[in-house]
């Protein structure tokens, strides 16, 4: 059925209201629930219906964003505008032969330490290691906002595996707790169904299978350990990239898992369109079950893991350290830890009890760093040295690219190490307006995931600027 065209004032509607929606809502929430959607507008442009790829998703979009939807709407409209969510038809699969790779940015991961095999004795599963940390579960995950929709998501895999959100598709920063997810995912399936086939692997130990297949000739072995598995969790999936005869294997490996109902979970540092160097016939596959991102922890809830990783270790963090070093420590959970390991160990050789001021000495070069005072006008000038450009085309009213995109770079960095608000940043960039930096922040920080040539010159700039 041929969909009704879209007058140009309807088109217009639809694009007006992203555009709002933008602004309003995190990168990560955006590229996950908004940009997916497909829009038709009424000749009339009072009725406005979004198309949504599961139940799942509608639920959800109904619940957390319809409200935001609505407002941004009536606002690009200034009128009422009805809207309606419904299910988008599913297009069946197409098998094709791998395509050319698509053109994107180099991405040059970073290497991760693969977590251990489980220490827990596995005598009945000798042939079939599920590498599965058993300590990583739904219990030890501390929830909230950040990891809510991933975690409901995760738990309903673990419990109805091979039915909804196949494959599930998880992605965020570095140390967000993706990893902790896929185990929890493993471990609550081995708990409900002891004999499930399950095994956790990084995308790096899959390349290091595939090529050692190749040349040991032993394929039947390895198609034996991946297309008979129930559940395949698989970690970092951009370290396919440019990797063809790895992605020729996974696509294969992928296919034979779906056809028997197995369930397939995979983290990465983007979402799947994101992704740099995979080829188009497998990012279509990890974007055709459910997407959810992780974002970096809120305040309250980086106070919750703190309190709650101190009790695993047997500690107890009083409330107002806990908010002391979650003010201080923003960026990811692993920071968190490590902070909190400082502390315990700081009190333990000293024999003191856990307060503010023995965090504040515990912690005494991390906080020197965080508290040098970086000014805004330093960082225009190290940025405009840096790319070689006049610092007065830091606030000039210029454009150009040569000039615009160090301005950007600026107005990310002034956010990322200062303590100034997006007004007060906007009017030392010569009176800009605040959502002209709020615009600059999300796409310097979307780009540093997948430009490494950028996120190099970012690590060089804030290396600089911190002395």
């Amino acid at each position: 059925m041929s969909q009704p065209s879209l007058l140009p004032d309807a088109s217009d509607l639809w694009q007006a209201c992203t555009e709002r929606l933008a602004q309003e809502i995190p990168e990560q929430q955006f590229n996950t629930w908004i940009r997916p959607l497909l829009a038709r507008v009424s000749e009339s442009g009072d009725r406005v219906t979004l198309a949504v790829a599961n139940r799942f998703k509608m639920d959800w979009i109904r619940a957390q964003y319809a409200g935001k939807i609505s407002a941004a709407l009536e606002a690009a409209a200034g009128r009422q505008v009805m809207l309606e969510l419904t299910l988008a038809a599913r297009e069946p699969a197409q098998r094709t032969s791998m395509p050319t790779q698509r053109s994107a940015h180099m991405y040059q991961p970073p290497v991760f330490a693969e977590l251990p095999d489980s220490p827990v004795p596995e005598a009945k599963v000798d042939t079939h290691k599920h590498r599965l940390n058993n300590a990583l579960t739904f219990a030890t995950l501390v929830e909230g906002s950040a990891n809510r929709m991933a975690r409901a998501a995760a738990m309903h895999v673990a419990h109805n595996p091979g039915q909804l959100y196949n494959p599930l598709f998880i992605y965020g920063g570095v140390g967000l707790g993706k990893t902790h997810l896929m185990h929890a995912i493993g471990n609550q399936l081995l708990a409900d169904k002891p004999g499930a086939k399950a095994l956790y692997i990084h995308a790096e130990q899959f390349v290091t299978d595939v090529v050692k297949s190749y040349q040991k000739k032993t394929f039947d072995e390895f198609k034996e350990r991946y297309h008979s598995l129930d559940l395949l969790l698989i970690d970092d999936v951009q370290f396919f990239a440019n990797k063809e005869r790895t992605q020729e294997e996974f696509f294969n490996a992928f296919e034979a898992l779906l056809t028997k109902k197995s369930h397939i979970v995979m983290t990465s540092d983007t979402y799947p369109k994101g992704l740099a160097d995979i080829h188009e016939r497998l990012v279509s596959r990890f974007d055709s079950g459910l997407t959810v991102a992780i974002e970096p922890p809120e305040l309250e809830m980086r106070v919750a893991i703190l309190i709650s990783k101190a009790e695993s270790e047997g500690a107890s963090m009083p409330e107002d350290v806990a908010f002391f070093v979650a003010k201080n420590v923003r960026s990811n959970v692993r920071e968190l830890e490590g902070a909190l390991r400082k502390i315990l160990a700081y009190s333990r050789f000293n024999q003191k009890e856990v307060s503010i001021q023995l965090a504040r000495d515990a912690l005494k070069d991390l906080l020197s760093i965080q508290n040098r005072q970086i000014s805004v006008e330093n960082i225009q000038k190290t940025v405009a040295d840096f790319y070689k450009i006049k610092i007065a085309d830091m606030y000039s009213k210029k454009r150009p690219a040569n000039i615009a995109r160090p301005r950007q770079i600026a107005m990310f960095l002034a956010k990322e190490l200062t303590q100034k608000s997006l007004p007060e940043i906007g009017e030392l960039f010569g009176g800009r307006d605040h959502t002209t930096v709020l615009h600059a922040v999300r796409k310097i920080a979307a780009e540093r995931q997948t430009v490494s040539e950028l996120n190099q010159q970012l690590h060089v700039l804030e290396q600089t600027l911190k002395g």
